[in-house]
């Protein structure tokens, strides 16, 4: 299991998902809003707000919902939004990296609640780049394994720019350059193969090994990140061998 995607998707993860559906909505449709407003709320002609309105879709957020968050976005009724993207930097427990996004309309609001949460939960702010230039800016495709095999989705994105597939969660992780997420997956819809979720995400260049202990006290601090409305997406290095998550996973 790799940790560059936020907690992967474990079933911890799920749990968390679940009782938190009410705040995962509220940043399902900031993304949405943010979309919108940066590339215009036709779907087709915007690959970024057609990629944040499937995950909202596959999240049960409602279309109503949905839709009031594309005109807010684009400005359409009078309506409008303003929000100011923040990379955060830090340190987690055993040293593992942290960058944290924030989407928010108060930055100071924002500052607190980012240093708060990791300075109860066993984290420091980092300098500007001192964690940073660990991670680069890619695009990653999260491909279910059911109905499909590894080399059925090798063979549908390797001509169009995936850089590898891997196995992430209960399925796989396609692997792209940023600028190549939309050719590589317009290239999984043409071989006919479903994917949960295509976006530009934060990975690591090296990921750090930890224990079962540190895992857990990373997920208690990813936790509290994610419990602010500021903080978008949480990326980190650390990495999970199959016997920790055996572990964690009897935790439940």
């Amino acid at each position: 299991m790799s940790g560059h995607s936020k907690w992967a998707t474990t079933k911890h993860k799920k749990a968390v998902i679940d009782s938190r559906r009410a705040k995962s909505w509220a940043k399902l449709i900031k993304n949405i809003e943010v979309a919108a407003k940066l590339g215009g709320a036709d779907l087709q002609g915007n690959p970024t707000l057609f990629d944040a309105v499937l995950k909202a879709k596959k999240t049960s957020v409602p279309k109503d919902n949905i839709d009031r968050a594309i005109k807010r976005g684009a400005g359409i009724g009078g309506e409008a939004v303003e929000y100011s993207s923040i990379m955060y930097e830090g340190y987690g427990p055993n040293g593992v990296a942290f960058l944290i996004e924030c989407l928010t309309d108060n930055k100071n609001r924002a500052a607190a609640e980012v240093r708060t949460a990791l300075s109860r939960n066993g984290g420091t702010l980092a300098d500007p780049g001192s964690v940073a230039y660990n991670f680069s800016r890619k695009g990653v495709i999260v491909v279910p394994s059911e109905g499909t095999s590894e080399d059925d989705v090798m063979l549908a994105v390797l001509e169009a720019g995936a850089e590898e597939v891997e196995p992430h969660g209960e399925g796989f992780g396609v692997i792209t350059e940023a600028s190549d997420l939309v050719s590589v997956r317009s290239a999984l819809q043409d071989a006919g193969i479903e994917y949960d979720s295509a976006d530009v995400e934060f990975v690591p260049s090296l990921k750090v090994e930890v224990d079962a202990d540190t895992a857990r006290k990373v997920f208690r601090l990813i936790d509290a990140l994610e419990d602010s409305d500021d903080v978008q997406n949480v990326y980190t290095n650390f990495d999970l061998s199959p016997e920790v998550q055996a572990e964690l996973e009897n935790d439940e």
